[in-house]
């Protein structure tokens, strides 16, 4: 070997070694990074889901349950963000609920980052913004940007075919990974499945009446801007999305029927292995379409993208957008309005089983002062009411 292929051999190793430090760095800083929650003066105890399922004590997905207990008789809702952490207008109304909200019947529970894994890295081959920030009165707060699925460092390896736990519907081998897809979980399987049953432990001990998922959707997808709703929860969701489209909303809201030929997801699963009601609502998404511009952080945050508008100008999208594009102030207002009137009509139906809650800013509000108002700083709390997630 000549003196000058050595040479380069050398260096072509030095600078792989390089490379691979600074990238392993960013992996490092993302998985491990830390959002802090500051809840309401509302909350009478923080729970973990290896309160539920202990296997997961110690795990990445024993995520932080929230309660906000009145005090007085009525019923119990539970509100999930993060099941899907790339779709962050679910996690962040979470959060704004959890920061935000006071009780004054029944009870919540609200848990930000369902699957806490998914958000400890961005799906592979996207280009993904690592992180994304929201502007305070205080300063800028950090959010860490996450992936559909589960991390592969936590779950691995994936199966050939993803057989559904019980109904064996056979389904995509990346699905077993994918915590709304998982329902309603075993306590014997990956991470994932783990993940659900522990919800859906926590749902039939406490008694929780109503369920509410939040998600996000790319605008080439039908189910959008739309609330899927098991059948014990029809009235619930057709009042919601009928108010909301004459009374708020400039976008219609619609409702769809949870599929019985489709297992593994929330609003099918919760209803059918519980008594409670259960329902899935859907906000656009521009940063999930395939025919997105650059997929950056710009792009996440205000939803403007022009390749996505000319597919609009083209009728191939299943909901509107312009040059406003879906900013996540808006994203998050439709879902904060929505949760909140989810609960209202709730109440009027079931008397008994009241959970009525104020403070919540709602779809005017949000984007009249925008989201970052309403978000708390962690540096002016209490050391002992601040949490991580």
């Amino acid at each position: 070997m000549s003196n000058k292929l050595k040479y380069v051999k050398i260096l072509t190793l030095l600078f792989t070694g390089i490379f691979a430090a600074i990238s392993g760095y960013d992996f490092h800083i993302h998985r491990h990074f830390k959002e802090p929650v500051v809840p309401s003066t509302a909350l009478t105890e923080v729970r973990h889901l290896s309160d539920y399922e202990p296997s997961l004590k110690g795990t990445v997905n024993d995520s932080n349950i929230y309660i906000f207990d009145s005090g007085v008789p009525g019923g119990t809702a539970l509100l999930l963000g993060g099941t899907h952490p790339e779709e962050p207008a679910a996690n962040l109304t979470a959060l704004l609920v959890a920061e935000n909200v006071k009780i004054e019947r029944g009870r919540l529970f609200v848990i930000i980052r369902a699957n806490r894994s998914a958000s400890t890295c961005t799906r592979m081959g996207e280009a993904y913004p690592a992180f994304y920030r929201i502007k305070t009165p205080w300063g800028t707060k950090v959010f860490r940007m996450g992936d559909r699925s589960s991390n592969p460092l936590d779950s691995w390896p994936d199966p050939e075919v993803y057989i559904h736990y019980p109904t064996r519907q056979m389904l995509a081998y990346m699905d077993f990974r994918n915590l709304n897809r998982c329902w309603p979980g075993r306590n014997n399987s990956a991470i994932t499945e783990r993940t659900t049953w522990a919800m859906m432990e926590l749902i039939r001990e406490e008694h929780i009446d109503i369920v509410v998922d939040l998600h996000e959707a790319e605008l080439e997808y039908p189910v959008i801007n739309t609330i899927v709703t098991h059948e014990k929860g029809e009235a619930v969701a057709a009042m919601t999305s009928m108010t909301l489209t004459a009374e708020l909303f400039d976008v219609p809201l619609s409702m769809e029927f949870s599929p019985k030929a489709l297992r593994g997801l929330s609003h099918r699963e919760i209803g059918d292995h519980s008594d409670a009601m259960s329902l899935l609502v859907e906000s656009a998404e521009p940063m999930l379409d395939r025919i997105r511009g650059i997929t950056d952080e710009y792009l996440l945050m205000t939803g403007k993208d022009e390749f996505v508008m000319k597919a609009g100008e083209h009728r191939l999208l299943y909901s509107p957008i312009d040059e406003r594009g879906w900013p996540i102030d808006v994203r998050v207002g439709r879902h904060s309005s929505t949760f909140q009137t989810m609960l209202q009509f709730f109440s009027s139906m079931y008397p008994d089983n009241q959970i009525i809650i104020s403070g919540i800013p709602g779809y005017k509000e949000i984007i009249a002062n925008s989201l970052g108002t309403y978000l708390h700083n962690p540096q002016e709390a209490k050391e002992d009411n601040v949490y991580y997630d």
